[in-house]
């Protein structure tokens, strides 16, 4: 039986000119996360992230704080693009196309945070035909696609990816009907941590989930979800 590392990134720069950059926070929640993974394991054997620069430095960031970097034997990340985030900047202006709604990018944290979640529900329930670059069916079917690229490594396996993706695969594997999916996606998608840790398990019967956020390793001063 297999265990997949479903890491989320570190914290990202929200309200700078580039967001897929981690702040200070960011780098520190990596590190700090790859102290533990080295104290309290598994060691991973594969090491995966998506291609956005906040999945690369978190990995970096968790080899570092592990002891990892440079070292013989050591594990090395390969790029899978399906562990990607969807691009919520898309969604978003796809919502406000739709609806005529006002999204505010220049928004506090908590005021963004409201009308995110109400644009990623409309992108959730408007299926194939809601005019959004990626379909939310076809967001979710690459995220599954991503999983079983990873459960067929050689494991453990550690994954840097984001919150969305590792909340539509918890979706996934709790509800399995796709009509329910989407509710419970949004449920998940707001209480990840950054660093936070989900392991989903993978054997004969298939994947299935066994923890979902674990993030024992953060002190509360270093716990954020934006």
């Amino acid at each position: 039986m297999g265990v997949l590392l479903l890491v989320r990134h570190g914290q990202a720069s929200f309200g700078s000119d580039d967001y897929d950059v981690l702040s200070d926070n960011g780098w520190e929640q990596g590190r700090v996360l790859g102290r533990w993974l080295a104290k309290e394991g598994p060691e991973p054997v594969s090491v995966v992230h998506g291609g956005m620069r906040r999945h690369r430095e978190t990995w970096e960031a968790v080899a570092e704080g592990a002891g990892w970097t440079g070292l013989p034997g050591s594990p090395r990340a390969e790029v899978d693009e399906d562990w990607a985030e969807f691009d919520h900047l898309a969604v978003l202006a796809r919502f406000a196309e739709a609806t005529g709604a006002a999204v505010d990018h220049t928004a506090d944290r908590r005021a963004f945070q409201e009308q995110f979640e109400i644009s990623t529900a409309h992108w959730a329930a408007a299926g194939p035909d809601g005019g959004y670059p990626e379909p939310y069916d076809a967001f979710v079917g690459r995220a599954r696609a991503a999983l079983d690229a990873a459960a067929a490594r050689p494991g453990p396996t550690l994954v840097v990816t984001s919150g969305g993706v590792i909340a539509a695969l918890a979706a996934l594997l709790v509800v399995p009907d796709t009509v329910a999916v989407g509710p419970v996606w949004a449920r998940f998608n707001t209480v990840i941590a950054n660093t936070s840790v989900t392991r989903v398990i993978v054997g004969a019967t298939g994947a299935r989930l066994l923890t979902f956020n674990e993030h024992p390793h953060l002190p509360r001063t270093l716990v954020t979800y934006r």
